[in-house]
């Protein structure tokens, strides 16, 4: 099974970047590339703990549904989601958050595993990993220009 390991410093207080990390909105806004929407469960808003929300996104082509849970929050240090349904046979997104001198480091780690048994590894060491890796480097590139400009009040109250 892959595994997924990313740190991204952020020159912004860890709840902003916690609150913007878990906001539906913040979201479909850093994933112009696959255009994904929330179409079901929650929409709007930030993600609680046992909050649900399907996401529609276009991957390699495809339109696509992933529904997932967050199964676990423990706010501004970590949260945890899960697939409950979609094309993996499993997935779960570890993201925690640690400050450091006045910024935030923020760490992912993201497992997963394809279906289709020896064929779904195969396409996971030769291109789904190295995708899957950029999708996250990408949109944490976009969080991070958020939370360290402006851009996060479009998305979250003035106290995060």
């Amino acid at each position: 099974m892959p595994v997924i390991e990313l740190e991204t410093l952020i020159q912004a207080p860890r709840e902003r970047v916690f609150d913007l990390a878990r906001s539906i909105d913040a979201h479909q806004s850093t994933t112009p590339q696959t255009r994904e929407i929330s179409i079901a469960g929650s929409t709007t808003g930030l993600l609680e703990k046992d909050a649900e929300v399907t996401w529609q996104a276009t991957h390699f082509g495809i339109r696509q549904t992933l529904k997932v849970r967050m199964t676990e929050l423990v706010r501004p240090d970590y949260f945890r989601d899960i697939m409950l349904r979609g094309v993996f046979d499993h997935m779960r997104h570890d993201h925690h958050f640690e400050e450091i001198n006045g910024a935030t480091l923020m760490r992912d780690r993201f497992d997963f595993s394809a279906p289709l048994g020896l064929l779904g590894r195969l396409a996971e060491s030769i291109f789904l990993t190295r995708y899957m890796r950029n999708f996250i480097i990408r949109r944490n590139i976009i969080l991070k220009r958020m939370a360290e400009s402006d851009e996060w009040k479009r998305f979250l109250s003035s106290g995060s």
